[in-house]
């Protein structure tokens, strides 16, 4: 699974809200192709013709492509006659019927990676109601796609220390190595939940088992995954309030899947707990 795949379906979720938020009659977007100055729109929701399908914004060029050189939110009143913008796209722009756009550019890591756009067929000003809409459903984007990069460079990380197989109790050299894997495991928990994409949700946990010793029969332990998140935390040395905050959870609730865990393990303690997890590799 690529990133332009996934942030697809992300711009796709982005523009469905941003018309229930809006009333917009019509909202499509895309990414920016790898290793060029485009956006391509893939994405479309409320359109009538296939105008707008796969059409190429450069960068500086109609109102999207202005968007994305500005790296801000861009607005016209009426396309075709608007002197704020070059007019490229102005044919399929008249085929679809629209007259009022708004583009707001989606912005990783000081760099643009796409594009919403919300459309009216009236020639009407947009007011800040829209333009506030678009530009959370473009930060809701943001964060999305900052997040599976943030997983995928710990994956990156983790898996060649994995593939080394680090003893923690081999020497100081392997031990730090193998800490790094605890904690990339930890921030791998801590991330999953919060991708919308079931298949790469899948694919980080799938990861985070792959850090982890694979458990003699004797040593399986059957643990919640929340259990699992907390005791990942934990290991990494989070207290409960720190674990809520990376989790999303309160400080009880935490404390709630720990004793859980704990009980599950025949612990008694959350450090014999962790080494008990460590065992029975569910954690690294």
């Amino acid at each position: 699974m690529t990133t332009q795949v996934s942030g697809a379906a992300e711009i796709r979720g982005a523009l469905v809200r941003l018309r229930r938020a809006t009333g917009l009659p019509v909202a499509f977007g895309g990414l920016v192709e790898p290793g060029r100055s485009r956006v391509r729109i893939s994405e479309l929701t409320g359109t009538a013709t296939a105008a707008l399908s796969a059409l190429a914004v450069t960068s500086g060029n109609g109102l999207g492509g202005k968007a994305v050189a500005l790296a801000r939110p861009c607005a016209v009143t009426d396309y075709s006659l608007s002197r704020q913008i070059s007019h490229e796209y102005d044919a399929a722009v008249a085929a679809e019927g629209l007259r009022s756009v708004l583009a707001v550019p989606v912005v990783v890591r000081r760099r643009v990676r796409g594009v919403l756009y919300g459309a009216l067929r009236t020639a009407q000003p947009l007011g800040d109601r829209a333009l506030s809409a678009a530009v959370q459903a473009a930060r809701d984007v943001e964060q999305a796609l900052a997040v599976r990069e943030e997983a995928r460079d710990l994956l990156a990380a983790a898996r060649p220390e994995a593939a080394a197989g680090a003893d923690p109790g081999a020497g100081s050299a392997s031990g730090a190595a193998w800490e790094q894997v605890r904690e990339a495991h930890a921030a791998l928990r801590a991330l999953a939940p919060r991708i919308a994409d079931p298949a790469l949700r899948a694919e980080l946990l799938d990861a985070c088992g792959l850090l982890a010793f694979p458990p003699a029969p004797a040593r399986r332990v059957s643990l919640a995954p929340r259990e699992v998140d907390v005791l990942a935390c934990v290991a990494a040395g989070a207290t409960n309030a720190a674990a809520g905050a990376r989790l999303g959870l309160s400080p009880e609730t935490v404390k709630g899947y720990l004793r859980s865990a704990v009980r599950k393990l025949g612990a008694h303690t959350r450090g014999e707990a962790v080494a008990a997890a460590r065992r029975a590799g569910v954690l690294p």
